[in-house]
């Protein structure tokens, strides 16, 4: 969510004020918190506006949240004035008087300038949706998440909120695009007695405190049935709402024993939103760390994601981990520059590698493949990804591979682009070959320093880079 403008002006908001009149350790540690506190600090620019209107801030506040909550239900973002309307909210006073409207519904111009209202962000409204919701099942215990498709009708007797929790978690896995994702989470986050005690500050009568259990238990089944990995990493989020840490104990004690055998896929999620959003540096990712397979490694992804350098040597990676490491060097927010896959059984299956190194997102500048079985076939998509222009790689490392002298001739045509930033290639032990050039260090290493070789050299050497100088070493010819 950081890379959200509007959330980072919520950030802002709130701790500017808070900073001012709070000590350090009593600062936000969840979503639902900060907007909670901003919430608070809009309602209380309300006051000083001097609202006259008989309207209390719950009342207002609850008005907001029935138009974000119907308006979520239909998939609106923009809503007509008649919307509005329809929930009570006086929008020419509310612009003169609220600083909860101003600031938090926004005027837009739609086709045939007829005026459009929207939320500040899609947040604010599943904010208040969630709020809206929770509020309505307190006082009445009307579930407004029963009568949703794909979510199953409660008996009149289930009346604890845990059956409005269970409902709120059907809702969004049923949803597509996580279109309720951020809602379950800020309705969790509500719950809590800390945004409990918040809310006493706008007029709000805070729920009857009781245990999370039950809420935190359904969870950890579905998390056990679910496959699709963004589902199950959104629900572990609201399990940090909860405060639960169940899961990420259970893991640092399998690890802890060396029993890394008995970890399902979903703990290894709960690990990786565990470092996220941890303190600790996750500058270097070394998968030996963990369990060395391409399964794991498909649940650490957001983790590599995170990382500077990456260690994925001798981890008995297949094919398969190719696909996953694409999606992270083709991340806008990846800033991986170092990555070792040497000594895993990659086979010729580069090209899912190569596809990210083509990515103008890609930040790689050093390549490990040493020992991955890899032959000719290998060396188009590798002078394919030297040659491209958004390339940024400047070491490469292929010792121990089958390459030929066919493969060296495709990989030396990767190194003919004026778009190849290579500065050094090693691809064998026993033959140095070394090229100087202007501004590009190039330093090969062959297994076999044949005639064809030399002629590749040739060919680079009258080819159209600019010019350099080459120096020779050779052993043991």
């Amino acid at each position: 969510m950081c890379h959200i403008p509007m959330f980072c002006w919520i950030v802002a908001t709130v701790l500017e004020s808070l900073l001012a009149n709070t000590q350090e350790n009593k600062l936000p540690r969840t979503v639902t918190e900060m907007y909670m506190h901003f919430l608070i600090i809009q309602t209380q620019r309300k006051r000083e506006k001097r609202y006259q209107k008989e309207e209390t801030d719950k009342d207002l506040i609850m008005k907001l949240g029935k138009l974000a909550f119907e308006q979520l239900q239909k998939g609106n973002l923009i809503f007509s004035k008649e919307d509005l309307q329809d929930c009570k909210i006086d929008l020419e006073q509310a612009a003169v008087y609220s600083g909860v409207c101003t600031q938090v519904i926004r005027k837009e111009h739609g086709l045939y300038r007829q005026d459009c209202y929207s939320f500040i962000h899609l947040t604010v409204q599943e904010f208040l949706a969630a709020l809206y919701v929770l509020e309505t099942f307190t006082e009445s215990r009307d579930n407004l998440l029963a009568s949703s498709r794909g979510v199953r009708v409660q008996t009149k007797a289930k009346r604890s909120v845990v059956s409005l929790h269970e409902s709120a978690v059907d809702l969004t896995l049923n949803s597509y695009q996580g279109r309720w994702d951020l809602f379950l989470r800020f309705l969790f986050g509500l719950s809590q007695d800390k945004n409990q005690e918040l809310l006493q500050k706008i007029g709000f009568t805070p729920s009857q405190s009781q245990s999370n259990m039950e809420t935190i238990s359904y969870i950890h089944k579905k998390i056990k049935k679910l496959l699709y990995t963004d589902k199950s990493i959104n629900l572990f989020y609201c399990l940090n709402e909860l405060g639960d840490q169940s899961l990420v104990e259970q893991v640092q004690k399998y690890q802890s024993s060396g029993d890394v055998s008995k970890i399902s896929p979903s703990h290894w999620s709960a690990l990786a939103f565990v470092l996220l959003v941890s303190d600790e540096n996750l500058d270097v990712f070394d998968l030996k760390d963990y369990d060395r397979s391409d399964a794991v490694l498909e649940r650490l992804v957001p983790v590599l994601k995170a990382a500077k350098t990456a260690l994925l040597n001798g981890c008995h990676l297949t094919d398969r981990c190719c696909e996953y490491v694409s999606s992270v060097l083709s991340s806008k927010s990846s800033g991986l520059e170092e990555l070792d896959l040497s000594r895993n059984e990659l086979q010729d299956s580069i090209k899912p590698l190569c596809d990210g190194l083509r990515s103008p997102n890609c930040k790689l500048q050093t390549l490990r493949l040493r020992d991955c079985q890899l032959s000719e076939r290998s060396c188009e998509d590798l002078a394919s990804a030297l040659s491209s222009q958004s390339s940024s790689l400047k070491n490469l490392d292929l010792s121990n591979n089958d390459l030929q002298d066919s493969g060296v001739k495709l990989l030396f045509s990767g190194l003919r682009s004026p778009h190849c930033r290579l500065e050094t290639l090693r691809s064998g032990d026993t033959r140095l070959f070394r090229i100087i050039k202007i501004r590009i260090n190039i330093k090969i290493h062959f297994e076999k320093a044949t005639k064809i070789c030399w002629t590749f050299c040739l060919n680079i050497l009258t080819s159209e880079v600019p010019s350099f100088w080459i120096r020779v070493f050779i052993s043991r010819t």
